[in-house]
């Protein structure tokens, strides 16, 4: 205690005199106090406080810090929104049912709460995202394999309440609804980055997998499932942090949005024109038109000749797929008949 807090002895007979009612010490009362408050340093719970308030703290929890944006998150939620609804009829096309599926919640976790929180007894798939690194997880519940096995196995997709283990048949056809459905992943992603999916693996339960630390963050898309509109389940998408670290940049709402229908690149045009250019298409040429009556039409004869109303000098209208294209000028080559292209068709022509 610095001597300057330290009362005299005639401060302190000041005080004792107040309280007995002796004298009037409220100008010494007055001093003391003055004197106290200027000496005396506010606390360092004060203090801290006020810098807190001052430079707007936050708190941030080591264990479980954020490694997603809120954009990252939207940015999964639009991709995964595509992905559902490409899955949709991948699925009602395969199993010939009536397949609804919605997103329900994007989050980030860490990869052991993610692990405690799913059910036992799930169908999961490790599948990896080449040129991605690491592994990530799709998991389908009982509910949702159960009744696909069995409109695989020639059911009416009837959906077991109990969960129990796949039998070695089930678990390959469980292992072939995987691959759909990482195929449509694909689809899915291409517009943020190309990538092939492979399915490495199939287990039952989330415990006994270990693609990432226990404290690893993990971004988790949960779906629903609706099959028929009689049962529901859960399809969960899990990826690690360390899987979608490297293109995080491009992991956002605006790039997905920019990137969509847009041809960006020379060689990506011409891998079109590629696949397009062994691509079959029909072409007609119309000679000219008549009408006859139903009466001449059923008094033809070889040899009859029928007047066309396109004069011989004028180019004769050609179509592709039926559309007209083209204007050309009728002729011979190599003893077949055959079509001189004169003038392309434009809108101003038709």
């Amino acid at each position: 205690m610095a001597d300057s807090d330290i009362l005299s002895q005639s401060q302190i007979d000041s005080l004792l005199s107040s309280l007995t009612g002796g004298g009037d010490s409220s100008s010494e009362d007055m001093k003391i106090h003055e004197d106290l408050s200027m000496n005396s340093t506010p606390s360092l719970v004060d203090e801290g406080s006020l810098e807190e308030e001052k430079k707007g703290y936050k708190l941030y929890n080591f264990r479980r810090p954020d490694k997603f944006s809120k954009d990252h998150l939207r940015a999964l939620q639009d991709i995964h929104k595509e992905f559902c609804r490409q899955l949709a009829l991948v699925l009602s096309a395969y199993l010939r049912l009536n397949i609804d599926i919605e997103i329900i919640s994007v989050d980030q976790l860490t990869y052991d709460e993610f692990a405690r929180s799913m059910p036992n007894l799930t169908t999961v798939g490790i599948v990896e995202l080449t040129p991605l690194p690491g592994q990530m997880l799709l998991g389908m519940t009982h509910e949702v394999t159960s009744s696909i096995v069995d409109r695989m196995l020639g059911g009416t997709g009837m959906s077991e309440v109990k969960p129990r283990e796949l039998t070695d048949i089930e678990e390959a056809l469980s292992k072939r609804v995987l691959e759909k459905i990482t195929k449509t992943l694909e689809g899915a992603w291409k517009n943020v980055m190309p990538v092939y999916g492979t399915v490495v693996g199939i287990d039952s339960n989330y415990s006994l997998i270990q693609i990432a630390t226990l404290g690893e963050i993990v971004a988790l898309i949960t779906c629903e499932i609706q099959i028929s509109g009689l049962h529901a389940g859960l399809l969960s998408l899990c990826f690690p942090f360390p899987v979608l670290e490297s293109m995080l940049s491009q992991l956002s709402s605006q790039h997905i949005f920019q990137s969509k229908g847009i041809i960006n690149t020379t060689e990506d045009k011409q891998q079109i024109l590629n696949k397009l250019g062994n691509t079959q298409v029909k072409i007609n040429v119309t000679l000219g038109h008549t009408e006859i009556t139903v009466q001449d039409l059923m008094d033809l004869k070889i040899g009859d000749v029928l007047m066309l109303d396109n004069p011989v000098d004028e180019n004769l209208v050609v179509k592709v797929n039926n559309i007209p294209k083209f204007l050309g000028r009728p002729g011979i080559k190599k003893n077949k008949v055959a079509v001189s292209i004169e003038n392309i068709i434009n809108s101003s022509n038709q």
